[in-house]
C-alpha cells in the first residue's frame, strides 16, 4: 500500500527533474552559442584521417576569423564579448568591444586581428592564414601574431590590396607535426585561403610543407630554419634565414673574434631544427679549421648539465654552443648555470627568449645569432611604427612575421588567386622593402640575408635586468 501511494510522487519528481535538466541544457546552449550558426569557414573545414587521437582540440576549434578566442589566457570580458558578436555577425558590436579591449591592452595582436576582420565584416576580402602554437608556446605565438597584425592594419588603413581588404585566419597548431598536417590539409581544401604564414618550428613546417606544395598553396615560415625545408618545393618560402647562415655567423665569430678553436655542442636529437643547426655548425667550424670535441644530447634521459660541462672542460673545450630548441630550453639553462661564465657560450635563435634573460648572471656574455634586432636600426620605419602600435620594442619573430605577411601582400597585388600568387613570388626578380631590409628569395625559397649577433648584457630595456644588444 505504501508503494502505491509513493508512485505518483516519484513520477512527479522525475518529470520535474527532467524539466530542470532540459531547461539547463537550453540555457547552456544559448549562453555559449551552441545554438548559433557557426562561421562559414569553420563549418567548411574537415580534419583528415591522420588526426592525433591524443589531441583534445578538434580542428574546427583551432581556426578562427574572430568567432572564438585561441589565446584564452588573460582574455578580457571585452575580448569575449567581441568574439561572441563576431560569431553572431554583429559587426558594430564586435568593433566596439574589441576597440575597448585594445584600449585596456594595446599589446594584444589577436584582438587587433579580429578587430580588423570585424571592420571588413561581410565585404569581399583576400584571406590569408597564420598558424601558431597558441597554447603550446603562447609568447612566441603572440610575437608572430604581432607582425601579422601590424601588416594587416597597415594594408587595410591604406585602402587594402588594390582596393580589397585583407582578412586573417588564425590557426592554433600547437607546433605539433601531426596537427600541422591536418591544418595544412584543411587550408588547402579551403579555396578562400590564398596563402599561409607558418609554421613555427621546423618539424611542424616540414610535416605541413609537402601538403602545401602538392596543393599549390604558398606557405611562408617566419621562424623555421632547418636546411631540410629548402628542398620542399616552389610553394614553400621563409623570411628567416636558414641554419646555414646561423652556423656560418657563429663559426666566424668563434674563430675570428674570440680566437677559439675547440667547441662542445649541445642539441636535441628529437628536433629537426636542433639537429640541422648542429650539423651546419659542425660543418662550418671544421671547414674553417676548428674542432668539435664533444656533443651532448639535451633530450637524453641520462643528460646531466654539470657533468657535461666538467667533462667538456677536461677535453679542452673553449666554447659551449647551445643548439637547443624551445622544448630543451630548460636543460640549456642548466648548462649555463653549471658553466658559471667560465667558458664562452654561443647560441642559436631559439635562445632569444625572455627566460634566458631571467637566468641572470649566468647568461651575461652569451652571444646569440638572430635574423634581426631592433637596436641595430631603431629609427627604421618598421621599428618606429611597431613601437607606436604596440607601445614597446618588438623582436625578430615579429619582424620576420611582418615580412612574411607583406610577401603575400606584394604577391597578391598581381592577382587575387593562388596560382598568380605562387607565380609572382617564384619570379627571380621578386623583391620589396620589408621590416628588415630588402626581401628576396633564393631559388630554394630561402631568405637571402645574413644573421646578426647579439650579446646579453646588464640593462633595463627588457624589465629583467638584462638585455640582448648588438654584439660589438
Amino acid at each position: 500500500m505504501s508503494q502505491k501511494n509513493d508512485t505518483p510522487a516519484l513520477i512527479v519528481s522525475l518529470l520535474v527533474t527532467l524539466a530542470l535538466i532540459g531547461g539547463g541544457l537550453w540555457w547552456f546552449a544559448n549562453r555559449f552559442g551552441a545554438g548559433q550558426s557557426e562561421a562559414p569557414r569553420s563549418a567548411s573545414i574537415v580534419p583528415n584521417a591522420n588526426s592525433d587521437p591524443n589531441n583534445s582540440l578538434s580542428l574546427k576549434d583551432r581556426l578562427s576569423l574572430g568567432e572564438k578566442l585561441l589565446v584564452v589566457e588573460g582574455a578580457s570580458t571585452e575580448q569575449e564579448n567581441g568574439v561572441v558578436a563576431i560569431a553572431a555577425q554583429n559587426w558594430s558590436g564586435a568593433i566596439a568591444s574589441l576597440q575597448a579591449a585594445l584600449q585596456n591592452d594595446r599589446n594584444d595582436p589577436e584582438a587587433l586581428i579580429y578587430l580588423n576582420n570585424a571592420k571588413i565584416g561581410a565585404q569581399t576580402a583576400y584571406t590569408i592564414a597564420v598558424s601558431v602554437p597558441a597554447t603550446e608556446s603562447t609568447n612566441p605565438a603572440l610575437e608572430v601574431l604581432r607582425g601579422v597584425a601590424q601588416a594587416q592594419s597597415q594594408v587595410n588603413q591604406a585602402g587594402g590590396i588594390n582596393g580589397t581588404p585583407l582578412k586573417v585566419l588564425i590557426v592554433n597548431d600547437d607546433n605539433d607535426p601531426n596537427t600541422s598536417k591536418d591544418v595544412a590539409t584543411a587550408l588547402v581544401q579551403d579555396a578562400s585561403v590564398l596563402g599561409v604564414i607558418g609554421h613555427f618550428g621546423s618539424d611542424a613546417t616540414l610535416a605541413a610543407g609537402a601538403i602545401y606544395q602538392k596543393g599549390g598553396l604558398v606557405m611562408i615560415s617566419p621562424t623555421s630554419t632547418s636546411v631540410q625545408i629548402s628542398s620542399l618545393g616552389n610553394a614553400v618560402y621563409r623570411t628567416v634565414p636558414s641554419d646555414r647562415f646561423t652556423a656560418s655567423a657563429l663559426s666566424r665569430y668563434m674563430l675570428n673574434t674570440l680566437q677559439k678553436q675547440n667547441a662542445a655542442i649541445y642539441y636535441n636529437s628529437e628536433s629537426s631544427y636542433s639537429k640541422s643547426l648542429k650539423e651546419e655548425f659542425t660543418t662550418a667550424l671544421t671547414s674553417d679549421g676548428g674542432a668539435i670535441v664533444a656533443e651532448y644530447d639535451l633530450a637524453s634521459p641520462a643528460f646531466r648539465a654539470a657533468e657535461s660541462v666538467a667533462q667538456a672542460t677536461q677535453q679542452g673545450t673553449q666554447v659551449l654552443v647551445l643548439a637547443a630548441n624551445t622544448a630543451t630550453l630548460t636543460p640549456a639553462l642548466e648548462v649555463m648555470a653549471a658553466n658559471q661564465q667560465r667558458l664562452q657560450i654561443l647560441g642559436g635563435d631559439s635562445l632569444y627568449n625572455p627566460k634566458v634573460l631571467q637566468a641572470g648572471e649566468s647568461a651575461v656574455g652569451m652571444v646569440v645569432a638572430v635574423p634581426w634586432i631592433l637596436l641595430s636600426n631603431p629609427n627604421a620605419p618598421f621599428a618606429q611604427a611597431s613601437r607606436q602600435l604596440w607601445g614597446g620594442d618588438v623582436n625578430w619573430r615579429t619582424a620576420m612575421a611582418y615580412d612574411a605577411a607583406m610577401t603575400l601582400v606584394e604577391g597578391l597585388k598581381s592577382g587575387g588567386d593562388r596560382q598568380t600568387l605562387l607565380q609572382t613570388i617564384a619570379q627571380p626578380g621578386f623583391t620589396f622593402k620589408g621590416a628588415t631590409g630588402t626581401v628576396k628569395f633564393l631559388p630554394s625559397g630561402d631568405r637571402n640575408q645574413p644573421m646578426q649577433l647579439v650579446v646579453i648584457q646588464a640593462g633595463g630595456r627588457s624589465g629583467y635586468g638584462y638585455d640582448f644588444v648588438p654584439a660589438p
